[in-house]
């Protein structure tokens, strides 16, 4: 079913980024939500035996994430790109800045009302770009836009595999309520069968 909206944009700090004990901080709003670009870059590899392919294996390697939002505030343009904010709340960003990646939350809602709700647990951003116009006979809102790289996750799951992406649909499959109500208060650690 197509999407209709976006909103919800959070965003949480990794507090800790050893590959056995990745964590998050608490999720926080990162700006309000005017577009979502998302795409993703596979390797692909084909074994031909017997003058034909015989086996084909595709992986997830990366992906980018470009955001229109309405205002990046200056503590979450520091936590995004490693800027620093002076004395007198000056952004100042150099050279060597080089922004910690993050995990982004968001949510899109459907024709039907419902909402597909996202968690993609690491993304390494750039310098937010800026488009400028002087004021003509008509007024044109200039909004910043960020663009990040999508990476997957360096600790692996119980199933010894590493996601880059969690993705819910509200009233599709086995979700249930509780999972919903709580995607914001943190991020969505995968829960397998038989866990306790």
């Amino acid at each position: 079913m197509a999407t209709i909206g976006l909103d919800k944009l959070f965003y949480a700090k990794i507090t800790s980024d050893e590959y056995e004990d990745e964590t998050y901080d608490t999720p926080s709003q990162l700006a309000k939500a005017m577009s979502a670009d998302l795409s993703v870059e596979m390797a692909e590899a084909t074994l031909y035996a017997d003058d034909g392919a015989s086996e084909t294996v595709k992986e997830f390697t990366s992906g980018t994430l470009s955001l229109g939002v309405d205002n990046l505030a200056p503590a979450v343009v520091s936590d995004l790109t490693g800027a620093t904010i002076d004395k007198n709340g000056v952004i100042i960003s150099t050279s060597e800045d080089g922004g910690k990646p993050v995990a982004v939350g968001f949510r899109a809602k459907k024709s039907n009302g419902k909402y597909r709700y996202f968690w993609l647990y690491r993304v390494k951003f750039g310098i937010p770009a800026t488009n400028l116009a002087t004021k003509g006979d008509s007024i044109t809102f200039s909004t910043p836009t960020i663009e990040g790289t999508i990476l997957r996750r360096n600790k692996a799951d119980k199933n010894g595999k590493h996601p880059w992406k969690a993705e819910v649909t509200d009233g599709e499959g086995e979700n249930s309520a509780e999972t919903i109500t709580n995607w914001y208060t943190k991020v969505y650690e995968p829960e397998y069968e038989g866990e306790g």
